[in-house]
Order: C-alpha cells, then structure tokens, then sequence
C-alpha cells in the first residue's frame, strides 16, 4: 500500500502542492473525447503522444482499473497570448516528468504520468510512436487517454469551465497513476 505521506512530501518538495488523491478507476473515460481529439484538435495525428497513436478507449477504461490510487494538480493559469501556453505547458510536463521518476525510484513502478497538456517536449514532433526522439519521456494527455477531464475533476471539487475568450485564466490538470 502507497505511504501517502511519503508521496505528499515528495509533491511538496518538486513544487506541486495542488493536488487531490483519487481513484483512477474512477476517472470518466468517454468515446466522445476521443471524438474531439478526432473533430477538433490540431495535434490529432501530429503528436506522437496523442490519439491516433494511444490505445482505444476500452483499453484505457481497462489500464486505470489497474490502479488503486492516484494524484490529480491542479494548475491556473493566465496568458497574455494563447501561443504561451506551448512553452509554460512544455515547462510543467518536464517538472512534473521529474515528480513521476521520483515517484517511481521511491519504490512505485507502476507510477505514470498525464500530461497536462499536449506532450511538445520536442519543437517539432516526428507525428509517430516509431519515430519519437524522447519515447522514455513522452506522455499522452488525459484526453488522449479519453478522459473526461471536466467530469472527471469535478468529483474531487476542483473548478473548470469552458473559456470563451484566451485573457482569461484557465484551469488545467494532470494526472499521475502510482499503484
């Protein structure tokens, strides 16, 4: 069983101290987000980490039944740009990287990250699973998994919505699995 006071003090030390455990089995896996990965995202068939190149929707229903307990950080944000949000995103995605191997040296192997975000650890991505320069590092996001986010986050009483303009602050989280 996880010792969540060791996991506490290691989301504090790497600087992540808005989070709610949760129960990845729990989590709200719908077709219709994968639907808007297809009909909606730039990154659908560009991003090595992102749907076409993630498992089917059943199959991630069945990979966060594997799981007893995870994390869910919470992150605001505000831009001047819409274009920013690439570089703060790419900037907490190898921070939280850095949580997730620290999670996985202290004794928890199964330990996997949700990006917060489109994976973008590279500035051009090569579009393919075969052909991605950081495969050890790459991770799809909730969506990608067909998470229901707004669902999903809403259990744990954290707030989202949908923004109808980019000067305002947005909410955006990831996920990690530990065990």
């Amino acid at each position: 069983m996880a010792d969540q006071i060791q996991l506490q003090k290691l989301f504090n030390d790497k600087g992540f101290p808005d989070y709610r455990w949760i129960d990845p089995a729990e989590m709200v896996v719908a077709q219709w987000v994968r639907m808007k990965c297809l009909f909606g995202c730039d990154s659908y068939g560009r991003n090595a980490s992102c749907p076409p190149n993630t498992p089917s929707i059943d199959e991630c229903r069945e990979f966060f039944k594997e799981y007893r307990l995870g994390a869910v950080f919470h992150f605001s944000k505000r831009f001047n740009e819409p274009e920013e949000r690439h570089e703060w995103s790419r900037e907490v995605n190898r921070s939280l990287l850095d949580l997730e191997r620290s999670i996985f040296v202290a004794g928890y192997p199964q330990a996997f990250l949700l990006f917060v975000d489109n994976c973008k650890l590279c500035r051009e991505c090569t579009s393919t699973r075969a052909g991605c320069r950081n495969k050890r590092m790459a991770r799809p996001t909730p969506e990608g998994m067909g998470v229901n986010v707004f669902a999903t986050v809403a259990k744990y009483g954290y707030p989202i919505e949908v923004l109808d303009d980019y000067d305002k602050e947005m909410n955006r989280y990831a996920f990690l699995l530990i065990e």
